[in-house]
C-alpha cells in the first residue's frame, strides 16, 4: 500500500498559523538585497511566508515579523507594493 503524498508545511508571519507551502506566498530578500514575490518558491535567497490575506501583511508589518524573517529593513514603497499584489492576487482567487 503506498504511503500518502506528505507536502511541506510553512507558517505565515502574520498570522503564524502553518498551512501547506503551496497555499503562501513566498517574499524572498534575493542575494542582491532586493525583496520580490515569488510565485515559484524556488528563488534563491531569505524567504518568508504570507497568508494571501492583507490583514496578515499587516500584522507582520505592525509585529516586525517580516523585518526580522527577511533580516532587513523593509522600505514602505515596497510594502506597499506587497500590499497591491496581495490585493491582486485574492481578487484572482474569488474570480477564479
Amino acid at each position: 500500500m503506498p504511503r500518502p503524498k506528505k507536502f511541506p508545511v510553512r507558517m505565515c508571519v502574520g498570522c503564524r498559523s502553518r498551512k501547506e507551502k503551496r497555499e503562501l506566498i513566498r517574499v524572498v530578500r534575493t542575494p542582491d538585497l532586493q525583496l520580490v514575490i515569488d510565485p515559484t518558491g524556488k528563488k534563491a535567497g531569505r524567504g518568508a511566508y504570507l497568508c494571501p490575506q492583507v490583514e496578515c501583511l499587516q500584522k507582520a508589518i505592525k509585529s516586525k515579523a517580516l523585518e526580522r524573517n527577511l533580516g532587513m529593513q523593509v522600505s514602505p514603497e515596497i510594502l506597499a507594493q506587497l500590499e497591491a499584489d496581495l490585493q491582486k492576487r485574492a481578487h484572482e482567487q474569488e474570480n477564479g
